[in-house]
């Protein structure tokens, strides 16, 4: 083999390993969060509500974690406030992280 043509199948065979590497790392990276109230709730999916005009859906997967003052998907309830964590390349999103956070006030809520 010539020197030229094991030089690039070395050069080749190193991004390769890097990538290997590198890729669990930037799939992490990707995870988007939305914060807000759970509008509408069902077995498979349910909608947030992040009471400044968008409502986002997201399923639900064999891999969802609900953490923080609840912690399973069956205990979730319609006006319980969470964050979702979820993948900006899923389509439709995939709810993995499920975090129920304490009940914020609404804007005007402490005027008289």
């Amino acid at each position: 083999m010539s020197s030229v043509i094991r030089r690039s199948v070395l050069v080749f065979a190193s991004l390769v390993l890097a990538a290997a590497v590198l890729a669990p790392s930037l799939a992490s990276a990707q995870y988007r969060e939305f914060t807000g109230r759970i509008d509408k709730i069902n077995k498979k999916k349910m909608i947030v509500d992040n009471r400044q005009g968008d409502k986002v859906s997201f399923v639900f997967v064999d891999e969802t974690e609900v953490s923080g003052l609840k912690t399973e998907r069956k205990a979730l309830k319609q006006k319980d406030w969470v964050t979702v964590s979820w993948t900006f390349v899923d389509k439709p999103r995939k709810a993995y992280k499920i975090e129920v956070i304490p009940e914020r006030k609404e804007a005007g809520d402490d005027v008289e």
